[in-house]
């Protein structure tokens, strides 16, 4: 049958341009994140139901497993939109999949870019936060866990020196306070000893009320925020190795989901020019 001078070129009925490689790509790339969205939402949850009511109550804001169970949400429907998207080739469902990606991306990269310019507002919040989690350090065991790896890992005590568990109203130096852990520092703020088989729980008993010197030949008396900072500094190419791994994954959804899109418009557009081919005799 003649061709209309100008008419593309004919493709079989058979022919697709969506790359089966391209869409099963994206289908299982989505579905290993999703799994893991689902392991995480199930880790966050579990760890809220076995945590005190009042604990909860408390401190919510930076709560690991309300934390946890945010990212794995977000990350669940994101996943869910290009599982579904990439198998049914539903360009509605990969566009958003692509433009919410597209935004997480920009406003991680804009929190590294904010934070390095705004350094000295960043330090700030750190500071705060620490000194909030030092008030809360008994209401909540993960957080209590987490600060005591804290002062281990980074051989430091408190925000800015030892006296700031002072904060806290088992640990405060008034006269008036009742707790037999007046005036002390939890243990993690002690010096190891190497020879000690069973951890001394009491050992930070009472250093708030010692000078620095004095309490420095028992216990770690410099802050965690300058120790933070520091481990920072000498492990720039480590945090921007890290960056690359969170950022990598992103970027290679938003491509494979931008040429899936692509390639199923060409697929529709190359069924409405076979549809016309059949109608109009002159196709």
């Amino acid at each position: 049958m003649a061709r209309r001078p100008g008419a593309p070129a004919a493709y079989g009925e058979e022919f697709s341009f969506v790359s089966p490689l391209v869409k099963y790509l994206l289908f299982f790339f989505n579905m290993l994140f999703w799994v893991i969205s689902m392991v995480m939402v199930s880790i966050g949850v579990y760890a809220r139901l076995m945590k005190h009511a009042e604990a909860a109550l408390a401190y919510l804001a930076v709560d690991p497993a309300i934390l946890l169970i945010m990212v794995g949400i977000l990350m669940f429907l994101l996943t869910f939109c290009g599982c579904i998207g990439s198998l049914r080739e539903n360009i509605c469902l990969l566009q958003t999949f692509s433009l919410c990606l597209t935004i997480v991306f920009l406003l991680q990269l804009a929190a590294g870019v904010l934070g390095f310019v705004f350094s000295d507002k960043a330090r700030g919040k750190v500071s705060e936060l620490i000194n909030n989690a030092i008030v809360h350090y008994r209401d909540d065991l993960d957080l209590q866990n987490l600060i005591d790896f804290g002062q281990k890992e980074f051989s430091c005590c408190g925000g800015i020196s030892y006296k700031d568990w002072s904060q806290n109203m088992y640990f405060n130096c008034s006269e008036d306070n009742p707790s037999r852990e007046r005036c002390s520092v939890p243990y993690s703020c002690c010096l190891p000893t190497p020879s000690q088989a069973v951890i001394n729980t009491m050992c930070g008993q009472g250093m708030q009320a010692l000078e620095y010197l004095e309490a420095s030949k028992v216990i770690y008396t410099n802050g965690c925020i300058d120790k933070l900072v520091n481990w920072i500094h000498s492990n720039l190419f480590l945090l921007g190795g890290v960056a690359l791994g969170l950022a990598i994954p992103q970027l290679v959804g938003i491509l494979l989901s931008q040429i899936l899109v692509n390639q199923i418009k060409d697929q529709i557009k190359l069924q409405l020019y076979n549809q016309q081919h059949r109608a109009d005799p002159w196709y």
